[in-house]
């Protein structure tokens, strides 16, 4: 009876986005997992720390859980927990990544021309409104 953790930790859980748990106990390459399950990629799931705040409540609380995905030669390794996930859940996020260093790098140049401007506004301060419209 106490063997039950034994076996857990020899085996490696792959989740399907169908919700179906699947447990294999040898190592297998992401290559292989990708083959059996086209239009998927694998990725591990990283779970995050706990805080103690969380840990000592009574009620059941949400673990957050972070998600690297392996290439094709990586190895699935025994003990781990991976999820499929779908090429177009992959394509959403990366867009998304891209959309927001986008916008992190246009706020950035927008707060350097608001610096630029401001000293430049700074200059043109004892000049004519008709120059300034000039210099514009």
């Amino acid at each position: 009876m106490g063997n039950c953790q034994a076996i857990d930790a020899a085996a490696l859980v792959i989740q399907h986005p169908c919700g179906r748990i699947e447990r294999l106990y040898w190592p297998i390459p992401a290559s292989e997992v990708m083959r059996m399950n086209p239009g998927h990629y694998v990725s591990l799931i990283v779970p995050l720390p706990v805080s103690e705040e969380l840990e000592n409540q009574d009620e059941k609380t949400i673990r957050f859980t972070r998600v690297k995905l392996l290439r094709p030669s990586d190895t699935l390794a025994l003990g781990h927990a991976y999820r499929l996930i779908t090429s177009q859940e992959v394509m959403k996020v990366l867009r998304a990544k891209k959309y927001a260093k986008m916008k992190s790098q246009q706020l950035e140049s927008n707060e350097k021309h608001g610096q630029e401007n401001q000293s430049s506004g700074r200059e043109s301060m004892g000049k004519s409104d008709m120059e300034q419209t000039y210099q514009e």
